[in-house]
């Protein structure tokens, strides 16, 4: 039963009042006594984090957690790129001609999550990754690889859950929700790092407007829960090094240019 609650405290509800609501109350101090129930819950090492768990004062604050320094190894190879964040690896493969591809059962394009023909056009024959990030996961996320941001735009006024329900009944979440799209120019092309805020409540935090990004670099956080997807421009000596549904680390590398 708890876990079911401590569900709606991170991935909302379909209900905007509700969801504003429950966004209140995990940042009070009255969500101060559940925070060590949510660790115990969903496992958190607590040994990871940047402070001890009293520190925190606020549910909030404590989903949305640093790590210590060096706990998540950034690998620095040249030519790889890194998962941006924690998280299960749910899908990832090469994007056909037809621009379309499974998440979770339902059938997406790639314009449909980009928003643009023309920047949908730019990944054909590219690689994508989706990566979801569940309540115990680290909520931070960091750029994959060297570069600069080319462009950066929002898109989407709604939202739904980004989970297994929200799939199932929302409208096509992953193209309706908000979501804040960074094109990346990088030595190996275009990259776009999709981040995807869940339900009606923007949930996605921006530290800072550089344009100018280093491998492991902190770019932002979620609120609440969430998933990023990468969209990898073609390149025939592009491929992935990690496998469907396994659980990642930010900084892991999940794809190589050989």
């Amino acid at each position: 039963m708890l876990k079911t609650i401590f569900k709606y405290f991170v991935e909302l509800s379909g209900n905007p009042f509700a969801s504003s609501l429950l966004k209140s109350m995990t940042s009070s101090r009255i969500s101060r006594p559940l925070i060590q129930p949510f660790s115990t819950i969903y496992r958190i090492n607590e040994n990871e984090m940047e402070h001890p768990i009293h520190h925190y004062n606020t549910l909030q604050e404590f989903f949305t957690r640093r790590l210590k320094p060096n706990v998540r190894p950034i690998n620095q190879s040249p030519n790889t790129i890194v998962s941006p964040v924690d998280g299960i690896l749910s899908d990832m493969g090469k994007i056909s001609s037809d621009q379309s591809f499974y998440i979770k059962n339902r059938l997406y394009t790639v314009k449909e999550v980009l928003g643009d023909d023309r920047k949908a056009a730019d990944y054909v024959d590219g690689y994508f990754f989706i990566l979801y990030l569940s309540p115990s996961h680290y909520h931070r996320v960091h750029y994959p690889i060297n570069g600069e941001v080319a462009f950066r735009y929002a898109l989407g006024e709604k939202s739904y859950p980004v989970n297994h329900l929200g799939t199932l009944f929302g409208d096509k979440p992953f193209s309706t929700n908000y979501r804040l799209i960074s094109e990346l120019s990088t030595c190996f092309g275009k990259i776009a790092l999709v981040k995807i805020g869940a339900l009606n409540i923007n949930s996605i935090h921006l530290l800072h407007s550089s344009t100018n990004f280093k491998k492991g670099e902190e770019l932002g956080y979620f609120s609440f829960g969430s998933t990023v997807m990468l969209f990898i421009e073609k390149n025939p000596r592009f491929k992935p090094t990690t496998v469907i549904n396994s659980e990642v680390h930010m900084g892991q590398p999940i794809g190589e240019w050989t």
